[in-house]
């Protein structure tokens, strides 16, 4: 079939970084205007003369020399002399990140980048910013060829982490990636966050706090509701499933948006405050499945960090039942990324997460020293996809104690795995509410009084931890951990 296009836009190359981000917004804005424009004429039954495409806008640098500026950042530039691009989708989501990106490569390196389209085939699908409206397409007349004869589709095969996982095989003379992540890769997450979710992307914050438990959910929300009320509060809105937004009382309080029929499957909330620097919560619920699948989609919003604070089994005779649990080290029996990151890599603890999730407890206990081991161990935390562990005999107990775990759950290994994966800061700090190889279980009318006065310092003392982190440079966040020997650019 013919081809149709919108016309072709010039490779151009600029000095200034917003310069720059503003043509890619005019790029993509075209270009998925044209596809939304094909598609309207298409489910009204108009028959289209041929295939009609349209392409990501393209971010390209070329650089000549190993030399660059002493930067002591973890990203910002490349590694050698070569030519680096990425596709670009959503750049009006994605400006001020792209503006520093962009204005480390120029700054880095004295060279301009480049900004043109690309080769990937924008899909249908994403040319909209949530869900295409599929009911039109049962108004097309029955004759109509499959949508897939006349646009691109996504392509799932093409949309893999190849590049963050280091599988990436490049062809002779091929340019190497500048970022993790492409750009359908990136709007298959975007739209996937609103499925889980309940709220679009761009409430998504910087900080994000990951839980198992509602009265987690239900301590922020009354935070988050009495922040809309504090005059001294950064924050500007509260959202919450459903995308319902609660503006502060200085912008008149208003409530907007329609309480969905029912919550989602990893409902989110946004404490929103200029420039993502607010926090989102989500109830990843339970095992370390869901902790995958809400991680591989929050990665792609590039957070400077994220938490675990959730509920663990103590297995030291120690601990007490709502004792605290630093984690510094994981043991990985959760099995759901041992394609992509083998257990034998080691996760490794990172100090300027630590040393505000440590500070933070002793700033809310009001303990300190020593006193402060009384209420809280620093130890690894061990993981596992088996909710009955209890019952796996001698072979697992024996795993444990061999491995000096000091606590167990479904979720924490995963997300500081999934973390390391990405290049996001993460960390862990989890509440013991069983112990069951000493003989505290946690049963119902247990579990909800152990809940209800734990939860409140738990939360708070994440929240103080994030506050800690805000105050630092978002640079000195990024670990040079976290990257390989052979990185991409992009943080």
């Amino acid at each position: 079939m013919t081809v149709i296009r919108p016309p072709a836009v010039p490779t151009e190359a600029f000095s200034d970084p917003a310069a720059a981000v503003a043509r890619l917004e005019e790029i993509y804005e075209r270009n998925t205007a044209f596809l939304r424009d094909a598609f309207t004429a298409f489910a009204g039954g108009t028959a289209l003369p041929g295939r009609v495409r349209a392409a990501y806008p393209l971010v390209r640098v070329t650089t000549e020399s190993f030399a660059r500026l002493d930067s002591r950042l973890a990203y910002g530039f490349v590694s050698g002399p070569g030519v680096r691009e990425t596709s670009v989708t959503r750049p009006d989501l994605f400006r001020s990140y792209l503006v520093e990106q962009l204005g480390l490569l120029i700054e880095n390196h004295g060279v301009p980048v480049e900004i043109g389209e690309s080769g990937e085939p924008i899909p249908i699908h994403f040319a909209y910013p949530r869900d295409i409206n599929v009911e039109s397409l049962l108004t097309a007349p029955p004759s109509e060829a499959p949508l897939r004869d006349y646009f691109d589709t996504p392509e799932l095969a093409a949309m893999d982490d190849a590049i963050a996982d280091g599988f990436l095989a490049l062809e002779p003379g091929e340019p190497q990636p500048l970022a993790l992540f492409r750009a359908a890769r990136v709007d298959y997450s975007l739209h996937r966050l609103y499925h889980y979710t309940g709220t679009d992307p761009e409430y998504f914050q910087n900080f994000v706090i990951f839980t198992n438990y509602q009265f987690y959910v239900d301590a922020f929300g009354e935070i988050c509701r009495n922040a809309m009320r504090d005059d001294g509060s950064l924050a500007t809105a509260f959202v919450e499933p459903g995308n319902i937004v609660t503006g502060h009382v200085r912008a008149g309080g208003e409530r907007q948006g329609t309480p969905p029929a029912r919550l989602p499957q990893m409902p989110a909330y946004h404490l929103v405050e200029p420039g993502y620097r607010g926090t989102t919560l989500i109830n990843i619920g339970t095992g370390p499945s869901n902790a995958r699948n809400i991680t591989d989609h929050v990665a792609v919003l590039r957070p400077h960090a994220w938490l675990m604070l959730g509920h663990c089994a103590g297995l030291r005779n120690t601990q007490k039942l709502g004792d605290y649990v630093l984690a510094h080290g994981y043991m990985r029996e959760d099995h759901v990324l041992d394609h992509e990151l083998p257990p034998s890599v080691p996760i490794p603890a990172l100090a300027e997460i630590q040393v505000a999730l440590e500070q933070s407890v002793s700033e809310i206990t009001g303990l300190s020293g020593f006193a402060l081991k009384g209420v809280m161990r620093t130890g690894t935390v061990a993981s596992v996809d088996n909710r009955n562990w209890e019952l796996g005999g001698a072979g697992v107990l024996r795993r444990l104690s061999q491995s000096r775990v000091t606590a167990l759950d479904m979720e924490s290994a995963t997300i500081a795995a999934n973390g390391f994966r990405f290049r996001v800061p993460y960390g862990t700090l989890l509440c013991v509410s069983d112990k069951p190889l000493h003989g505290e279980l946690k049963l119902a009318g247990m579990a909800g009084a152990f809940y209800r006065q734990r939860v409140g310092q738990h939360l708070e003392i994440g929240l103080r931890a994030i506050e800690k982190l805000k105050r630092q440079e978002p640079e000195r966040l990024h670990s040079r951990k976290l990257r390989s020997f052979a990185e991409v650019a992009f943080q």
